[in-house]
């Protein structure tokens, strides 16, 4: 990358593995060659093939992280590397280390704090048709609670500024680690830009660790865990009105009844339905307090991203105000003359 923008940036390459030994060499190296001035980390969860081993061998940096989860593993990553731009990608040779300096090049021109690398025909051939089908579901349903920023939530090829990984709070555990990636962009209003790139297969001896249904279950609850902590008023409405609605469907007869006999046979049942109502109220009203609070965690998350400096601001090629000695400057030298 000799030349752009990138070449005095301090850059790390953060490959996540858990029993890669079959891909892990050939992805550091192809990364080393892509991008020569980065820093290559592989972070081990407990891999029982060598790929420690394989990824020392080719040059990478390796440490280990012990709780088991790609979540843990982004957690512990972000944590420890000081970098000012940061690559992710996984280590089983699925995303092709020459897009790497596209990623970076598009997050330094675009300003953006996020670049994500969706897959090309990922919904064609993602491993397994469960697979396929949950990526569509999930981002259809990301859209809908979340908003209209990624259209690739599950990709793991990312790019990211230095604000993006200190103001992040990373609380999965597992592959879910992507949704709450995206969750946190949104949240913040942050610049975020996607790039088609493609997407390739695992080679032989090579196996994915997403399992369909348990993942596929623990990344759903953490829809609704976000849903709840980013957006209370519309999680707590829709229980509150999903009580509602049964509180109705059992008052009405017993108002028909009153009202066409003027007498009430069905007080268990009036009962359960004003107890339905008041529980829908105090759903409301929860949605309501716990909306304030999540503005003010927004607002916080928000100052502590700006602490950061962007990458953009490094490169030196966005336009700069004068400072105010530097306007007093050519003032005092007409007066001087």
């Amino acid at each position: 990358m000799t030349g752009d923008p990138a070449h005095h940036l301090d850059i790390a390459v953060l490959l996540p593995c858990y029993n890669e030994a079959a891909t892990i060499g050939d992805v550091v190296r192809s990364f080393q060659r892509e991008l020569p001035q980065a820093r290559i980390y592989v972070y081990d969860n407990n891999s029982t093939d060598g790929t420690p081993l394989h990824a020392m061998l080719a040059g990478a940096r390796v440490l280990r992280e012990r709780r088991q989860g790609k979540g843990h593993v982004v957690r512990r990553m972000f944590a420890d590397i000081e970098a000012d731009i940061y690559v992710m990608a996984d280590g089983d040779g699925t995303y092709a280390p020459h897009d790497a300096g596209e990623l970076v090049r598009t997050l330094l021109t675009e300003r953006a704090d996020m670049v994500v690398g969706t897959r090309r025909n990922v919904h064609n051939d993602a491993g397994r048709n469960g697979h396929a089908f949950g990526n569509r579901i999930f981002n259809v349903l990301y859209r809908s609670i979340f908003g209209a920023d990624f259209t690739d939530i599950f990709s793991g090829y990312r790019a990211f500024s230095k604000r993006f990984v200190k103001s992040f709070p990373a609380v999965s555990g597992g592959f879910e680690i992507e949704t709450e990636m995206s969750v946190h962009a949104s949240r913040l209003k942050m610049p975020v830009c996607e790039l088609e790139l493609d997407y390739g297969r695992r080679p032989e001896g090579s196996h994915s660790k997403l399992s369909t249904f348990k993942d596929g279950f623990r990344i759903l609850r953490m829809f609704g865990v976000l849903m709840k902590e980013t957006r209370p008023f519309a999680f707590y409405g829709l229980i509150g009105g999903t009580i509602m609605l049964a509180s109705l469907a059992f008052m009405a007869p017993v108002l028909y009844e009153y009202f066409t006999t003027g007498t009430v046979q069905r007080v268990a049942t009036w009962t359960l339905a004003m107890t339905l109502m008041l529980l829908s109220f105090l759903s409301f009203s929860a949605g309501l307090i716990l909306d304030s609070l999540a503005r003010s965690r927004v607002e916080f998350l928000r100052l502590n991203y700006l602490a950061h400096h962007s990458p953009a601001s490094e490169t030196g090629d966005h336009p700069r105000l004068p400072a105010a000695d530097d306007r007093e400057k050519p003032a005092a030298a007409a007066r001087a003359a």
